[in-house]
Parts: C-alpha cells; sequence; structure tokens
C-alpha cells in the first residue's frame, strides 16, 4: 500500500506533466493526481486547497527548478511560510532536467527536499520515491 497516495506536480512544461500523471496511473491508479503549469497556482493550492484537506492526507510533490514566475528555489522559500501541519503531509522531490552540480548541492541542503531527480520520470523512479518514503517511516512497501 502506497502511504502516499497523492501526487502534485508542479512543472511549467504541459508534456513533461502528463508524462508524469501517465507514469503515475499506470503504477498507482487510485492516486490523485494534479498538476500545475504555474508554479504560484500550485503553491496557492497548496496553501489553501491541500490545508483544507484532511490531516491524514499525504502528498509527493515533484518540483521543477527552471519555470517562469517563480522557481524551485523560491516556491520552497514561500513553502516555509506554510503550516507545519501542511509541510509534514508534503515530501518534495526535485524533478528537473538540471544536471548542475549547483542545484544538485542547493536541493541536498534545503530541508523541505528529499531527493533530487533528473528528468524523465519513470516506472522505477516513482517505485524509488515511494520505497524511500516508507523506509524513512518504517513503513512497509506492500
Amino acid at each position: 500500500m502506497n502511504y502516499f497516495n497523492n501526487f502534485i506536480i508542479v512543472d511549467d512544461d504541459r508534456i513533461n506533466n502528463k508524462l508524469c500523471r501517465k507514469i503515475i496511473e499506470k503504477i498507482y491508479p487510485k492516486s490523485g493526481i494534479v498538476d500545475f503549469t504555474d508554479p504560484q497556482e500550485g503553491f496557492n493550492y497548496l496553501a489553501h486547497d491541500f490545508a483544507l484537506q484532511s490531516s491524514d492526507t499525504r502528498a509527493v510533490l515533484l518540483l521543477d527548478i527552471i519555470m517562469p514566475v517563480m522557481n524551485a528555489w523560491e516556491f520552497l522559500e514561500q513553502f516555509e511560510t506554510l503550516s507545519d501541519e501542511v509541510k509534514d503531509s508534503i515530501k518534495i522531490f526535485i524533478l528537473s532536467s538540471s544536471v548542475d552540480k549547483n542545484d544538485m548541492a542547493k536541493a541536498k541542503a534545503n530541508k523541505y527536499v528529499e531527493y533530487y531527480l533528473i528528468k524523465p520520470l519513470t516506472d522505477e523512479t516513482i517505485h524509488l520515491i515511494v520505497h524511500m518514503l516508507h523506509k524513512k517511516l518504517g513503513l512497509s512497501d506492500r
């Protein structure tokens, strides 16, 4: 069973969002998935809609780095302002085409980023994400 049964995708690339959605739906067909091409809309969703969901709702957030309006680092600065309940319910994974070591180091140094992943998302990547989170929480992957 997947303890993190919701996925949030924040990436300005519509094709990437569609690919991510298809892969997640294939692996976890009962998951809730929302995606945003505008990072500000994605943040507003977290601050308002997600915050109103039940306290046992958990989500994986796949966050691109380079986006117009707000990049990942600005998004993470705003994420800091959310309630502890919301921040504890969301696990953030950078999903980027950037192989820049500075981006990777910056992500690793951010307390809200679980891991840095290189695009494209794959079946194996989704399994890795869920396995990492379950292991961190002492849960079974089954």
